[in-house]
């Protein structure tokens, strides 16, 4: 490999091939206190929150490790017996003003291509880059967000 093959962590490939350096703006989104509050209570309830797993999943291979609710007779999940595996119930949700919000308040919005950044508001929206977009788009998506304002919750790293 040569010198010039090496690409840097904080540059990117333009649609010509030349590496360019890309400044990544810090954004952020003002928020009223009542919105902070709930995003807070979130946080805190998020953290208290068992994961839920289908009844005995731990003994059977077979099962797989998320929630299916329980239907049998005698399962004790289902009658909510204390040390059995806990029972998905309404009181583990969010508050409803802040539910799918992204942690920073931000409403996400999965980004596919350089379309899908148009009809984006940049005071409350951010785009996360689908996992499926190869490093050629995706830095076109990121530089084209960059000269829009918006966010981009998924940039590429750099060191």
């Amino acid at each position: 490999m040569n010198e010039e093959e090496v690409k840097k962590p904080d540059e990117v490939v333009n649609e010509e091939g030349n590496a360019e350096k890309m400044e990544v703006p810090s954004i952020t989104i003002t928020l009223d206190d009542e919105t902070k509050r709930l995003l807070d209570v979130r946080k805190k309830q998020k953290s208290k929150k068992p994961v839920f797993k289908q009844t005995d999943s731990h003994k059977k291979k077979k099962l797989a490790d998320y929630w299916r609710k329980p239907d049998g007779i005698h399962n004790k999940t289902r009658y909510a017996v204390k040390g059995k595996c806990p029972l998905v119930e309404a009181g583990y949700g969010s508050p409803a003003l802040v539910k799918g919000l992204h942690p920073s308040g931000f409403e996400e919005v999965i980004v596919n291509n350089l379309k899908d950044l148009e009809p984006l508001k940049s005071d409350r929206q951010a785009a996360r880059i689908a996992h499926t977009v190869g490093i050629r788009k995706r830095a076109m998506i990121e530089k084209k967000a960059a000269e829009s304002g918006l966010k981009i919750l998924n940039p590429a790293r750099r060191e």
